[in-house]
């Protein structure tokens, strides 16, 4: 009998580095017109923002169903496991909902984790997950864990353009237009499950600045837990500054910075350019 892990593809792992972790995989879809791909399956990070380029179109997304999760949790009983099944935010997604409804039958091996968040803050709550996995705890001590920690993640990101969140239906025409000629960069967070604009810097550096200055502001970094700093598009030069320009978090204290793709699910809203950091706040 093992405890085994289910995550969903929100999460920023690939499936690659999901089978490395010995945790079960399910892809959100990612739509580009007639076209379904399954988020980090049969899509990489890199091939989605190649086509979203080529394409210059914006995709859709869609959520993970009680289908998708049902056979999962029939080998899981079948092979007399138990499991922690850990979900993008249920205010986000309606994923969370589904592996609920696919608990029908399967309520005493399943234990289902609403993250509160999603990319590598849900990211983060995984890979403590697996910390947990392989120190023994059980699928109810992993799960009562992981719901009194959560809350702890921050996670905060900047994005490059307003371009995708304005053809998302996120913000207006005329609010993207005027933060594209005025180079303004929206600093993002998840509070309490939800999307939150922090603030709204003038330029990359700006930018940087606003992020360093909301780290020390939560009370800075738990470096005994997992951490992670994330970025979307082809190339990663820009999270490279921020790393440079926010050095005094770092130095010291750590001498790995583990850095994560952003995939096609939070890539659709955020386009390409977009850095991110994630921790367990002290």
């Amino acid at each position: 009998m093992s405890v085994r892990i289910v995550v969903d593809s929100a999460c920023d792992l690939t499936r690659q580095q999901a089978e490395e972790l010995k945790l079960d995989y399910v892809s959100l879809k990612t739509i580009f017109g007639e076209e379904e791909y399954l988020d980090g399956t049969t899509i990489s990070h890199e091939e989605f923002y190649e086509k979203l380029i080529e394409c210059g179109t914006i995709p859709t997304t869609s959520q993970i169903t009680p289908y998708d999760y049902e056979p999962i949790f029939k080998n899981i009983k079948e092979a007399g496991d138990t499991a922690v099944v850990i979900t993008l935010s249920s205010l986000l997604s309606g994923t969370y909902q589904s592996a609920l409804i696919a608990m029908d039958g399967y309520e005493d091996c399943i234990c289902p984790v609403d993250s509160l968040n999603v990319s590598i803050g849900e990211q983060n709550l995984v890979k403590y997950a697996v910390r947990l996995r392989d120190k023994g705890l059980s699928a109810v001590e992993i799960k009562e864990e992981l719901d009194r920690v959560k809350g702890n993640i921050s996670v905060l990101a900047v994005f490059d353009t307003l371009e995708y969140l304005k053809q998302g239906g996120r913000i207006s025409k005329s609010a993207a237009w005027a933060g594209t000629i005025l180079s303004i960069k929206p600093v993002i967070s998840v509070v309490r499950g939800e999307i939150a604009v922090l603030g709204k810097a003038r330029g990359s550096k700006n930018g940087n600045n606003m992020l360093m200055e909301n780290v020390r502001r939560s009370g800075g970094i738990d470096f005994t837990m997992p951490y992670c700093l994330g970025y979307s598009g082809l190339d990663d030069t820009l999270l490279q500054k921020y790393i440079k320009d926010s050095a005094s978090l770092w130095e010291g204290k750590t001498d790995h910075l583990p850095i994560s793709t952003i995939g096609s699910t939070i890539g659709t809203h955020a386009g390409p350019g977009a850095i991110a950091v994630s921790y367990f706040h002290l």
